[in-house]
C-alpha cells in the first residue's frame, strides 16, 4: 500500500502509471554494483540449465532408438524433468532481467567455462570448472528426480 492509497486528493488527479511506479519504487532499496552471493548462485544456475537441457534432450532422443520394456515410462519421466527444468530456467531468466543482470557466454579454455556477466553497471568474468559443472548438474538432476518421485507418490495416494 502506498501513500497514494486512501488520499482523496489523488482521485481527481491524472497520474500516469509510470509516475506511480516511480513513486512507489523511490523508497525501495536500490541494488548497485557487485552481485550478492545469492545472485552469483543464480548466475551459476543460469550457466547450468542449458547444459542440463541438452543432456535431457539427448537422453530423450537416444531413448527413441532403445529397445527397453519401460521405454514409455522413462520417456514420460524425462519429459517431466525437461519441462520442470525449462520452467525454472525461464523463471530464472526473468528474475535476472528484473535484477538487471545479463550473462553472456565468452570462452572455454583449460577445462574452464567462462561467462561474462553485467550486473547493474558492474562487469566481471565468471568461470566454472567442468568437473564442478558436472557435480552441480548431477546434484540438480538428483533434486529434479526427487521432485518427480514426490509427485508420483502424491498422485498415487
Amino acid at each position: 500500500m502506498s501513500k497514494l492509497d486512501g488520499n482523496e486528493r489523488w482521485k481527481t488527479k491524472i497520474l500516469l502509471t509510470e509516475q506511480k511506479g516511480q513513486y512507489e519504487v523511490r523508497d525501495q532499496l536500490q541494488l548497485t554494483g557487485r552481485p550478492s552471493s545469492e545472485e552469483l548462485i543464480m548466475i551459476r544456475d543460469y550457466i547450468l540449465y542449458p547444459h542440463m537441457l541438452k543432456m535431457i534432450q539427448k537422453s530423450n532422443d537416444d531413448m527413441g532408438f532403445a529397445h527397453i520394456a519401460l521405454k514409455g515410462v522413462i520417456t514420460r519421466c524425462l519429459e517431466y524433468i525437461l519441462f520442470s527444468i525449462t520452467d525454472d530456467f525461464y523463471a530464472l531468466k526473468r528474475e535476472l532481467k528484473n535484477l538487471n543482470i545479463k550473462v553472456v557466454e565468452e570462452e572455454i579454455s583449460d577445462d574452464i567455462i567462462y561467462h561474462r556477466y553485467y550486473c547493474r553497471g558492474y562487469e566481471e568474468r565468471f568461470g566454472i570448472v567442468r568437473e564442478v559443472l558436472r557435480t552441480d548438474i548431477r546434484t540438480k538432476f538428483t533434486d529434479y528426480t526427487m521432485q518427480l518421485g514426490k509427485q508420483l507418490k502424491a498422485n498415487k495416494g
